[in-house]
């Protein structure tokens, strides 16, 4: 595996990078994962460092299971 870098996901144990900086409000980003919970409290630990609002769903999405996140502020 990968170094993970301060702003990369890993929920699963596979390195996800997310393009933070084209994050506006109301973009959203879909997490293929199957530990979801894993995934929210990463991405929620993200979003609290940066001040930013979040909202997030379980989702599957092309058959994938995963989380949906949207910044809202």
């Amino acid at each position: 595996m990968k170094i993970l870098k301060t702003y990369d996901l890993a929920p699963d144990g596979v390195r996800i990078e997310v393009n933070w900086d084209n994050m506006n409000i109301g973009a959203s980003i879909f997490v293929p994962c199957i530990n979801t919970e894993e995934a929210t409290k990463e991405v929620t630990r993200i979003c609290t460092e940066k001040g930013w609002e979040i909202e997030s769903r379980l989702r599957i999405e092309g058959e994938c299971l995963g989380v949906r996140f949207w910044r809202k502020m």
